[in-house]
């Protein structure tokens, strides 16, 4: 199976598209102004210890105060405060962790106000995003993830992914980081550890104890509020975790970020360093590659199947419902059974495609078409857990019920992924009465002429509808060849299917839009 990483670089963040054989199996936002990701490290302060909830809500500096429960304390926490306060108050270089005398573990069924007072200032790790009317969640047991390994402060632990089942593999793993590893530092490995040598675990190694140690550096000057180690971007932690031999090709269409990826790769996949690629095409790279009609058909409540079925999706504020459909056109077998079996699991693999592509976490429940027999069932149990199966988030799967209906449960640690793909009338925007559609094109002409006369732009690009991209260039004496020839000047026309048929865009040789009132 072929992989492909599309990033499409926009002033608002960056859109990043994984495909797997052309079809988009994950998709992300990565704004710039995104604060508060899954594995930030903070300074934060105590402002308030509940001890009816056991925990204690800490300022990092969202809107609201983040969460934090004793349980995810960690029983180094008070070796953590110590050290912390060490480091912050060291006028030379931060003391080596391998070389502090850890303190006693905490009380497993403790309280919080044992071990936080207000105002007390913590280091905190975000481990879920604000969602909804909620803040951060936080954690105090610290780790820092890499490419094979995650590497954790306080502790002496090497664990091993259960997803490595060879025990030859297993004891070799243990016993050859159990040798390099530093004291006070756990290591976790990971399932892609498998199988590598000693000089590339060693590494990643390395690379996870400098960014530990920039960390507590960055924490000697630190105020409350400030972040001390920082995630990489989404797209970064997307090749840090997936990439493998299977990947063709990684497309970036700006080139600040095609050198930072590239030189991300070279950094822990040398040989993989070529498939980074700079897209200089005519057209947008998620046209291109057909991404942006691909999220226009996967986003929406209906979700159509390859046999004729399709998913109706829900949101609630507790759980998700998803309804399978057979629809008309899938009863080409020959009884409602066999049509039913066949529905069915075509949409466990849809399913399962769309918790990722959306995120959607907390409570699912699937309505499958009835089903009567119990071999039946299995089948489409056993098919959604194949189809889970390369899913990055932790998850629990149920047989189905009487009912037909099955019920998964999956982590969720970042805000769900919503796109409007119900489009307001483009030409009425909603009213219900519209401007003659003969006048878009002089509209374009007029516009087109103050800028290119009154604001003097040397290089302008138009994103339209592909049907007015046609409109424009077709014919001998098209009407970007009477353009050339009134302004002397190539109008560069760009189709983005996003727009709506009597919009467009005007962009600057900088790529920068141009606002036309």
């Amino acid at each position: 199976m072929s992989s492909e990483l599309i990033i499409n670089s926009t002033q608002q963040g960056n859109r990043i598209a994984l495909l797997k054989d052309k079809r988009l199996s994950e998709y992300q936002i990565d704004k710039d102004e995104t604060q508060f990701q899954v594995g930030d490290i903070y300074l934060g302060t105590v402002k308030k210890v509940v001890p009816g909830l056991n925990a204690a809500f800490i300022d990092i500096g969202y809107e609201k105060d983040a969460f934090l429960h004793y349980l995810d304390l960690g029983p180094q926490i008070r070796t953590l405060n110590k050290y912390s306060k060490l480091v912050q108050k060291s006028k030379g270089a931060p003391q080596k962790l391998g070389t502090f005398k850890k303190e006693p573990d905490i009380n497993k069924l403790g309280k919080i106000n044992q071990v936080l007072t207000k105002n007390q200032q913590i280091l905190v790790q975000v481990v879920k995003e604000p969602i909804s009317t909620k803040g951060p969640r936080l954690s105090c047991e610290l780790s820092l993830a890499g490419r094979y390994m995650v590497l954790v402060p306080f502790s002496n632990a090497v664990n091993i992914s259960k997803k490595i089942t060879n025990s030859n593999e297993r004891k070799r793993l243990s016993r050859l980081m159990s040798s390099i590893k530093p004291e006070n530092f756990g290591i976790i490995i990971r399932t892609v550890a498998e199988g590598k040598d000693v000089a590339e675990l060693d590494k990643d190694l390395r690379s996870l104890l400098e960014r530990w140690d920039e960390g507590m550096k960055a924490l000697k000057d630190a105020k409350t509020r400030d972040k001390v180690i920082g995630e990489m971007s989404r797209a970064s932690s997307m090749l840090r975790d997936m990439l493998n031999e299977s990947f063709d090709s990684i497309i970036v269409d700006d080139n600040k970020m095609y050198h930072e990826i590239r030189h991300y790769i070279a950094s822990i996949v040398p040989e993989k360093e070529k498939i980074v690629k700079l897209h200089n095409g005519k057209s947008k790279v998620f046209e291109q590659f057909g991404i942006e009609k691909q999220l226009k058909m996967l986003f929406g409540q209906s979700v159509s199947l390859p046999g004729g079925g399709y998913l109706v999706i829900e949101h609630t504020e507790a759980l998700h419902v998803i309804d399978v459909n057979s629809g008309n056109k899938s009863n080409a077998q020959t009884d409602q059974e066999t049509t039913a079996v066949t529905v069915n699991m075509q949409a466990a693999e849809e399913v399962a495609r769309q918790l990722r592509l959306r995120d959607m976490g907390g409570i699912i429940v699937i309505d499958f078409i009835d089903m009567k027999k119990a071999e039946h069932k299995k089948e489409v149990y056993q098919k959604m857990k194949d189809a889970m199966s390369i899913d990055r988030s932790k998850y629990t799967i149920l047989p189905l019920t009487k009912f037909g209906l099955m019920q998964i449960t999956r982590q969720r640690v970042r805000p769900e992924l919503e796109l409007q793909t119900k489009e307001v009338c483009p030409t009425c925007n909603g009213t219900g009465k519209i401007a003659p559609t003969v006048g878009i094109p002089d509209q374009i002409d007029s516009n087109l002429d103050f800028i290119l006369t009154k604001q003097n732009e040397k290089k302008v690009t138009i994103a339209v509808h592909p049907f007015l991209e046609s409109y424009f260039t077709k014919g001998v004496m098209s009407r970007r060849t009477k353009w050339f020839l009134k302004y002397q000047r190539w109008i560069k026309l760009e189709k983005d299917s996003s727009l709506g048929i009597n919009e467009c865009k005007f962009y600057n040789g900088m790529g920068e839009e141009i606002k036309v009132d």
